[in-house]
């Protein structure tokens, strides 16, 4: 039960994140899942933390602020679960 919580709110604070930055909710949603197993504790707090977008973002514009983080691996799994849940590949 413990490791299901802890889990649970890396997460939740990634995809609030997410659509702070300006992603729609259902993509935020589906990437924070694949992203919250494959990013350091660190690094998830990092895209997070990303400053608020004037509104809806692109995917594209997105990936450009998270490139601008200088951290390949952040932007290697970002730009992944972002092309598998924009296509509706990721599960």
């Amino acid at each position: 039960m413990l490791l299901l919580a802890g889990c649970a709110v890396p997460e939740a604070r990634l995809r609030a994140g997410l659509v702070n930055a300006g992603l729609p909710r259902p993509l935020a949603a589906c990437m924070a899942g694949r992203m919250v197993d494959r990013l350091s504790l660190n690094q998830l707090m990092r895209i997070a933390d990303l400053p608020r977008a004037g509104g809806a973002e692109s995917l594209d514009r997105f990936l450009h602020r998270v490139r601008a983080l200088g951290d390949p691996e952040i932007l290697a799994v970002t730009s992944s679960s972002g092309a598998l849940c924009a296509t509706g590949l990721a599960r």
